[in-house]
């Protein structure tokens, strides 16, 4: 029995030497020994063989050809405004309409979109798992696949075993030192003096903490155009997939973070930060107050020393297809916006947080026993607000610019419609616009009727 301790502790002593010296201590410091990079061609390589056995199964088993997902939903949307397609309808009428007249052909127009919504739901399927074109060799597959081949089923078991025996402990592990780590480091640095040693050591701890926790999830990091990269006094704002967003861009460099106040082990963390960093931590009455939390954000913009700060202003996570809606709060606080684009490979694993259907556990779980997490994050020029240009539209123009870059769908819908109804201001929105057209009250929506 004491020999099976023994060989236990010996075991241990290597594990924890090979993950310190190969993994942590590199991590550390920003480098790598090539590792990751190799894991990840090496499943590129597994991955093509199985999509070429998937196809060719496919093609033995029918003569019929398998359908791709659409990357926009089942309608091909024209995507003009409300004036151009009731024009467009208008057009095949052949008597002429005058201005701020009814005609019965706009009916169709309401009929068009409600059964577009039906058939092809726009918000709905941004908050599923986005659908994979062939088998990545997880557990969650696309619809198409079914049993293949002996040879395939084999190859998807030791991948199992592989993840759960090997990656899930040496994740899990690494996780913890990471976030035990950032609470005894910023603990420490916050019982220094405020300074310039106190600041750089708090983004040292900070990065070092971020880095090990995107070891820890086999991230491999693509950082674009570093020269755009957000700086001190300025606001950071990104599309919204996953909540490792945050360790994702905190690895290429420290951010004041922006959220409400919790308890439990998520309180300790943000506690220990704050003493080391102006984080800006809100209580559950605060977020309410809209004043109260610009007034705190201004103040921390306004002075050009602090970390930039890192707002997601979609309020809640996208599924990595689509930018849906900004909200404008985050661009009347003024200063310099720094718009960033993050896209994940979905081949390698799901980052979408569907926190209707996982909780965060859950969702960890999968994260940490998926193949890896491969992200490509772009900084995008700087942008700040024009002359006569409203919050609103600020915010669609950097939405704009951020799905532009990183080849996501731009939608107008709000985020929020994941768990609420719409709102009653947006059907009269509608309403307003289709009554200003027929009365006449508005010149420019019938250019195109004439």
């Amino acid at each position: 029995m004491e020999d099976l301790w023994s060989i236990a502790v010996v075991l241990l002593q290597v594990w924890f030497s090979v993950m310190i010296g190969f993994i942590m201590i590199p991590a550390m410091f920003g480098l790598s020994l090539g590792v990751t990079s190799v894991y990840i061609q090496i499943l590129v390589k597994i991955l093509e063989w199985a999509t070429l056995r998937i196809e060719r199964g496919h093609r033995e088993r029918s003569t019929l050809p398998v359908p791709a997902p659409l990357p926009f939903g089942l309608i091909q949307r024209e995507g003009g405004s409300m004036e151009q397609e009731m024009g467009e309808l208008r057009r095949y009428r052949t008597q002429s309409i005058s201005r701020g007249e009814f005609a019965l052909s706009d009916s169709f127009y309401f009929y068009i979109k409600g059964l577009e919504s039906i058939v092809d739901d726009q918000v709905t399927q941004r908050f599923s798992s986005e659908e994979l074109v062939s088998w990545n060799l997880l557990t969650r597959t696309n619809h198409n696949f079914h049993y293949i081949s002996l040879r395939l089923t084999i190859i998807w078991g030791l991948g199992v075993i592989i993840r759960y025996c090997v990656l899930f402990p040496l994740r899990i592990t690494l996780a913890i030192i990471g976030l035990t780590w950032l609470v005894i480091g910023t603990t420490l640095v916050g019982f220094l003096p405020n300074n310039r040693l106190k600041n750089w050591l708090s983004e040292l701890v900070h990065l070092m903490c971020y880095r090990i926790c995107a070891r820890g999830l086999s991230a491999t990091i693509q950082y674009h155009n570093k020269e755009n990269k957000p700086q001190k006094g300025g606001i950071c704002v990104a599309n919204h997939t996953s909540p490792i967003d945050i360790v994702i861009l905190a690895n290429d460099g420290c951010y004041a973070m922006v959220g409400q106040s919790h308890g439990g082990l998520m309180g300790v963390i943000q506690r220990s930060m704050v003493r080391s960093c102006p984080h800006v931590w809100f209580e559950r009455s605060e977020m309410r107050d809209r004043n109260a939390v610009t007034s705190r954000l201004r103040a921390h913009v306004a002075a050009k020393t602090n970390l930039p700060i890192l707002i997601f202003p979609e309020g809640t996570c996208i599924n990595n297809t689509s930018v849906m809606m900004f909200k404008k709060g985050s661009f009347e606080i003024g200063g310099t916006i720094y718009p960033v684009a993050i896209k994940y490979d979905p081949r390698f694993g799901d980052a979408f947080w569907n926190s209707a259907k996982y909780n965060m556990v859950n969702y960890l779980l999968r994260m940490m026993t998926s193949w890896a997490i491969v992200v490509n994050v772009w900084y995008l020029p700087p942008m700040t607000r024009r002359e006569g240009e409203d919050a609103a539209q600020f915010a669609n123009r950097v939405k704009s610019a951020i799905a532009h870059q990183g080849g996501l769908l731009d939608m107008a819908w709000d985020g929020s419609l994941k768990r609420a109804k719409v709102k009653e201001e947006f059907k009269e929105q509608q309403q307003k616009m289709y009554s200003s057209m027929v009365m006449g009250k508005k010149d420019s929506a019938y250019c195109c009727f004439t």
